[in-house]
């Protein structure tokens, strides 16, 4: 066992100002498995990974590489030693081609010109299957298979350990296959993965091994074949699924009254096709499709967000023309995006600065919100979503996924909205924040807010919403309530259609 064994982090600690992010953990890696490193957002994970990869120096504890011992005091030091990493985000460059991105930063070596780099990353492309040529620009490529040139370079650099950040947090299920392909490949030649991952079905497709972060400290390393999902989530959020159940089933569960607060007819805009919408007062519904189905372009038309081009909308039964974000937050709506690092969050801004922004837009230049009330309003919501953070300053790019979302829908709970558009919330963030999101979204609709939920995960919405609407090319082609609610039934109305 110890001949396998390819890393080795013993008693890792860390500490930032007022937080203890890791405290004395552990964790191994075998040559040639996939271990996944699971963990709620704020868990440690990325603070060990950090640690890794030289981005953080660690307050104690010993790093080994095929039992040598090494410092890590940079990136550089970690690709020396044979550690890549690829990140959620790409950080490659889109401009550039495919080749140039694989040997961006080492083209000007002496052993290499532009001619043998594209023969050379050819030859690389080829025999891990990735489906590019060398010499295509990247910005061509899907995002899959920009991922797999990230995993590309890092393979090329002699990397014995590879570290995959939330790889497939933005990829169909046919790149979802293509990427763990890949994985399964490299960990045929030798490689030890570390997978960072919130869905955890994919944790049980790929990985071998299982470590389980909590609060900074290690809750215990497992065969991915002994643990049962449900103890994975236990683990993770250290207590049982009773409060999960305690959700109950959605066709349970009964608006407040029968009064449509929204209704929209023939609703179109530059990236939504027409379509009818209407949500009752205390209502919990929801859209739901394949990826590329219209369900976020649905939702940025209801809000404003893309040129509205045509359509009716009424609010409690009365005429109201929505074009842009400002109308819509004017008649009681809120919108929380799917991206949120692109839509959502202000990442240099203060954790206190992002919660007070709706509002301030709201109220116009010449009404600002004083200081005192803007803290006044970031302690509530701090701790109202129990947001995580040292302190309100805190700049919101330094918190984990989690956190930053609870801070944007502190920004919407805030402007105390009629109807709150959430789009992905759960997405890449911990089960315990999940199953908190969920809480509130069933809170808000017995306080008489109406509430539209979208996610990826059929199994979330079925638990969430009273009624599906089902989108497919960006069309409604079902909507489902009651005993239709559940998993068979989306999935022959997105497969069958309006037949």
């Amino acid at each position: 066992m110890q001949g396998d064994c390819l890393l080795q982090m013993r008693q890792i600690d860390k500490q930032f100002p007022g937080v203890r992010a890791l405290n004395s953990v552990d964790f191994t890696l075998r040559k040639g498995e996939i271990h996944a490193l699971m963990g709620e957002n704020g868990a440690g994970k990325s603070t060990l990974i950090k640690i890794l990869t030289g981005v953080y120096q660690m307050d104690g504890g010993v790093i080994t590489v095929e039992g040598e011992p090494v410092t890590i005091r940079s990136p550089q030091d970690a690709q020396n030693k044979g550690i890549g990493t690829v990140y959620q985000e790409i950080t490659l460059c889109p401009n550039l081609t495919v080749a140039e991105n694989m040997f961006i930063g080492r083209e000007d070596s002496a052993w290499i010109r532009k001619k043998d780099y594209e023969k050379r990353a050819e030859v690389i492309l080829n025999s891990l299957g990735i489906p590019a040529r060398s010499t295509q620009q990247l910005a061509d490529c899907s995002l899959a298979v920009q991922q797999m040139v990230a995993i590309a370079r890092a393979v090329d650099m002699k990397c014995r350990v590879l570290i995959l950040d939330e790889p497939t947090s933005s990829l169909d299920d046919k790149e979802v296959k293509m990427l763990f392909d890949l994985m399964k490949d490299l960990k045929s030649q030798g490689v030890g993965i570390i997978f960072v991952t919130h869905f955890l079905e994919q944790v049980y497709e790929v990985s071998d091994r299982i470590t389980v972060l909590r609060n900074g400290e290690l809750v215990g390393e497992y065969l991915t074949s002994e643990l049962p999902q449900v103890e994975l989530v236990s683990k993770m959020i250290g207590k049982e699924l009773e409060e999960l159940s305690a959700l109950g089933e959605a066709e349970e569960r009964e608006t407040i009254d029968n009064e449509v607060f929204y209704e929209a007819t023939g609703l179109t805009s530059s990236e939504a096709k027409p379509f009818d919408f209407s949500i009752k007062k205390g209502e919990v519904n929801g859209f739901t499709g394949l990826l590329g189905s219209g369900r976020s372009e649905s939702v940025r038309a209801i809000f404003g967000a893309d040129k509205v081009n045509g359509g009716n909308v009424k609010i409690k039964g009365r005429p109201v023309k929505i074009t842009r974000p400002i109308d819509a937050m004017k008649n009681g709506i809120g919108y929380l995006a799917e991206d949120r690092k692109r839509d959502g969050i202000i990442a240099e801004l203060s954790v206190r600065e992002n919660i007070i922004l709706a509002l301030q837009v709201m109220n116009g230049i010449f009404k600002p919100i004083s200081r005192s009330e803007a803290e006044a309003f970031a302690d509530e919501y701090i701790k109202v979503l129990n947001i995580k953070t040292a302190s309100r300053e805190t700049p919101v790019g330094s918190l984990s996924g989690g956190n930053q979302q609870k801070v944007i829908l502190a920004r919407w709970l805030l402007t105390h909205p009629d109807y709150l558009i959430l789009d992905e919330p759960t997405r890449g963030i911990d089960v315990g924040t999940k199953l908190e999101i969920q809480k509130l979204v069933l809170k808000l609709a017995e306080e008489g807010v109406s509430v539209t939920f979208i996610s990826s995960e059929v199994e979330e919405m079925l638990r969430t919403c009273s009624r599906l609407i089902v989108m497919r090319d960006r069309h409604i082609v079902g909507e489902l309530t009651g005993k239709d609610l559940n998993q068979t039934q989306v999935m022959k109305t997105i497969a069958g259609g309006e037949a």
